[in-house]
């Protein structure tokens, strides 16, 4: 066995678990989870040169799966913008399912950014720097995506100050 194939065999087995919560956070649904890990670890031992540290190679793959899950929701976001230039509109009306996780559906309404910042910072319990240098943005840009988002979150929940006091 080469000396990739072990390391990737016990990231895998160590960290594969909280590979597919943090993808399955950003994206709300475990079967694009699991595709987006998959797309990360690919990208990520698909280069000639991979280390044998376990935990820097698993900051790569969450960096892969957070660069992964941006693009591909700017991908959406152009596509959303366009395709009634291709297609019918009123066919695929019936296509939107109402979803009963209401916090799910509230962090799919947030921008791709926002939504990564809320991650990061509550679910990964990541600070305001930690989050800019895994976005590759500024503390203040953080900052103002967090503050929009719980914003967007209490209006959509009917979150008010009393009852988070």
């Amino acid at each position: 066995m080469a000396d990739w194939e072990s390391t990737f065999a016990e990231l895998v087995a160590v960290r594969g678990p909280a590979l597919r919560a943090h993808a399955y956070l950003l994206t709300g649904n475990p079967g694009t989870a699991g595709d987006l890990v998959q797309e990360a670890l690919l990208r990520v031992f698909g280069r000639l040169r991979v280390g044998t540290d376990i935990e820097q190679l698993e900051g790569y793959v969450r960096r892969a799966i957070l660069n992964l899950y941006v693009d591909d929701r700017r991908r959406a976001k152009k596509w959303h913008e366009t395709r009634h230039l291709l297609v019918d509109q009123a066919a695929h009306d019936d296509d939107h399912l109402v979803t009963a996780n209401a916090v799910r559906q509230a962090l799919s309404d947030l921008s791709p950014k926002q939504r990564a910042c809320v991650v990061l910072r509550y679910y990964e319990d990541l600070s305001v720097l930690e989050i800019a240098d895994q976005l590759g943005c500024a503390e203040g840009t953080v900052k103002r995506h967090l503050a929009d988002a719980r914003t967007r979150l209490a209006a959509q929940l009917g979150v008010t100050e009393e009852s988070v006091q």
